[in-house]
């Protein structure tokens, strides 16, 4: 059954989450697994060479632009309807990371597992910034499936860790379901008691004005997306000019484009 979108409105206001079953392929997934563990040792280099041993293990951040399925999965703009509705208009891609909630290690990624809150600055009712939760894995108890606290995104300020461990919910699902919650809502991970690997992809979106976590125009180049469609995700039409030359240009050719909010 599908859920309308009149009923998701409603339920992100009410609870700031929803989980949508079996969305991505098997085909795509299996090709993900593989491509995750390929950007996750790109990133453990830069984490070791920088000092970052500690703490990040399993986390890989910034993933677009490889030619790979981590791609691919941004140009099936899946759920793109619902992340309309929820900015109600365009929206960017404002970070891209892949997680793999390991058996419990000293290294494992620390910040996931504490609960948190993906938005630095608490927006109430406006909507400035949307999460996506994409399950690579089945997402059981046992292999720590994602908590979350419904609800929470309409509290100021971090509840109780007595209170938020009382409340959260388990995400769980089959593997290709896919979370989308209010950036401002209360979660973290949980402990992975099973002997495997637990893999998910974490696109957060948001309005094209919100600053993004890594600059994709700038870190891809110009030519990157030949796609209409991935330039407005990316943020290419949504960029800051630098000097007179960029700023006096006729509308078609600014580099903030209209209809942008």
């Amino acid at each position: 059954m599908t859920l309308s979108i009149t009923d998701f409105e409603h339920l992100m206001h009410a609870q700031g989450f929803w989980i949508f079953e079996a969305v991505v392929p098997k085909t795509l997934l299996e090709k993900l697994r593989v491509d995750i563990v390929k950007r996750q040792e790109v990133c453990r280099r830069w984490q070791m060479k920088n000092g970052l041993g500690s703490g990040m293990e399993g986390a890989a951040h910034h993933i677009v632009g490889g030619g790979d399925s981590l791609d691919e999965f941004l140009y099936e703009f899946y759920l793109d309807e619902y992340i309309q509705a929820y900015f109600e208009g365009n929206y960017i891609l404002n970070s891209f990371g892949a997680l793999n909630n390991l058996p419990h290690t000293a290294d494992a990624y620390k910040h996931g597992h504490n609960f948190h809150r993906d938005i630095r600055t608490y927006s109430r009712d406006f909507r400035l910034m949307l999460n996506m939760l994409v399950m690579v894995d089945d997402f059981t108890e046992e292999n720590g499936a994602t908590r979350i606290v419904p609800g929470s995104h309409r509290l100021r300020e971090k509840p109780s860790d007595e209170y938020l461990l009382k409340t959260a919910v388990r995400a769980t699902g089959p593997a290709g379901s896919i979370v989308l919650f209010d950036s401002n809502l209360w979660h973290s991970a949980a402990p992975n008691t099973t002997t495997k690997t637990r893999m998910a992809i974490t696109p957060t979106f948001s309005r094209p004005f919100f600053k993004q976590q890594m600059d994709y125009p700038r870190m891809l180049g110009e030519d990157f997306p030949k796609n209409e469609r991935m330039r407005q995700l990316l943020g290419y039409n949504a960029r800051v000019p630098a000097n007179y030359d960029e700023w006096y240009q006729p509308p078609e050719k600014r580099m903030y484009k209209p209809g942008q909010g």
